[in-house]
């Protein structure tokens, strides 16, 4: 099997991005294993997932909102066990518009937990962008307590 050079996409013409940085309580490898084998327990629809943690992997899966299913799609860009993260971001209207966008999560250690510092970028205009700043908190808020250790 022959390597594929990893395609990044080109954001030059949608400069519209977001960070949002949240102190979590779990452990970076625990976080990192949420975002690559644990989407179901935090964020997607449990049945919806198909995902392989592997650069340029492509992946699916579901979330329910308002009683309906949004679907996203995208591919690993760069994964860095229990420190990054990077991947495509592609969500229909009401997301990111069919936009293929890039999500960054990086995780830094501190005194007090982790820093998850999550950049998301390529958003076409700033109503996409902005959706996306009022999810992004709550979704890592619930992350955080699926992934607390008691």
């Amino acid at each position: 099997m022959v390597d594929q050079q990893v395609r990044v996409p080109d954001l030059s013409t949608r400069p519209y991005e977001l960070t949002v940085e949240r102190v979590m309580t779990a452990s970076p490898e625990l976080l990192y294993l949420a975002w690559t084998q644990g989407l179901d327990i935090w964020l997607a629809e449990p049945s919806s997932v198909r995902m392989r943690p592997e650069v340029n992997e492509p992946f699916y899966f579901e979330i329910r909102e308002e009683g309906n299913s949004r679907p996203h799609y995208g591919r690993f860009l760069r994964l860095e066990p229990g420190r990054l993260i990077e991947l495509t971001w592609v969500t229909g209207a009401g997301g990111t518009e069919g936009a293929e966008t890039v999500v960054r999560v990086e995780f830094v250690k501190q005194p007090r937990g982790i820093r998850l510092k999550l950049r998301h970028s390529g958003f076409a205009d700033e109503a996409a962008r902005d959706r996306h700043r009022e999810a992004w908190p709550a979704l890592l808020a619930r992350l955080d307590e699926r992934t607390a250790t008691k």
